[in-house]
């Protein structure tokens, strides 16, 4: 496993002396530890092809067909940025995360890609349940309106529909505020991807952070976690298991043959 048992017991050092805290909302409250993400990719088998001993992560997925790619010290703003390949019957995709993105939010997408897709839904869905403002049928934003969801039309000059998403600052009138962070998905992320992106954007339930962890904007609330250290680094380790668990059978179930139905030949389509 790229997983080393060091590095599971670096994470729990880590959060061990750690008073944690309930914080909300999500997108308010900052990046958390980066390894919610590393951690669940390396566990089901992505491999690493940067530089131990430098900043920059890169992780390769066992098919070699996507990457994530963790640079703090990015000067575009963008410090995840996750690709597909294409292959003879896939297109190629590219999505990328700002810095203060909290790494829980990040994973609802990074887990629906290592995984058994989900149902298919309306990436919409999620939002409306959480009761995010609709202010059009390709927009929302959050109860603080700091937090605004866009699904961007083609335009004329040949660009396709992709997703928006950015956390910003309160503004002033027609001013809008500075940003906070932002996601961006390209026209060919897969819509389960993105739908499980905004489920985790739009959970209500807080997310741990410690006392030195940074927060994405003093707004944030802040209040005493009922959960002590050991259950958080519990957590992480049986959130682990469980992704490696649903990865092998994702794998399985790709691997399948299908059975043909049984019947007489089929029918054409009737014209229409």
């Amino acid at each position: 496993m790229p997983l080393s048992e060091r590095q599971l017991v670096a994470f729990a050092d880590k959060h061990a002396w750690q008073i944690s805290f309930d914080t909300s909302p999500r997108h308010l409250a900052g990046p958390g530890d980066a390894r919610h993400v590393t951690h669940a990719l390396a566990a089901v088998g992505w491999s690493v092809l940067s530089d131990p001993l430098g900043a920059e992560i890169v992780l390769r997925s066992p098919d070699h067909r996507h990457r994530l790619q963790f640079d703090p010290q990015s000067r575009s703003g963008a410090w995840w940025r996750v690709r597909a390949q294409p292959t003879d019957t896939e297109v190629g995709w590219y999505a990328e995360f700002g810095e203060l993105i909290p790494a829980e939010v990040l994973a609802g997408f990074t887990d629906a890609l290592i995984t058994a897709p989900p149902r298919q839904v309306d990436p919409w869905q999620p939002v409306a349940s959480a009761g995010w403002h609709r202010d059009s049928q390709s927009t929302a934003r959050s109860p603080d309106a700091m937090c605004y969801i866009e699904r961007r039309p083609a335009s004329e000059f040949g660009h396709q529909p992709y997703w928006h998403v950015e956390a910003r600052e309160t503004g002033h009138r027609q001013f809008p505020g500075s940003r906070i962070w932002h996601a961006y998905f390209d026209e060919h992320t897969p819509a389960r991807l993105v739908g499980s992106f905004l489920t985790a954007l739009v959970d209500p339930r807080p997310l741990q952070r410690g006392t030195s962890d940074r927060t994405g904007h003093y707004s944030a609330v802040q209040e005493p976690s009922p959960h002590s250290p050991q259950q958080i680094v519990d957590a992480h380790t049986q959130r682990l298991q469980s992704l490696r668990a649903r990865s092998r059978a994702a794998r399985r179930q790709q691997t399948t043959p299908t059975t043909p139905a049984k019947g007489g030949p089929a029918q054409p389509a009737p014209r229409r």
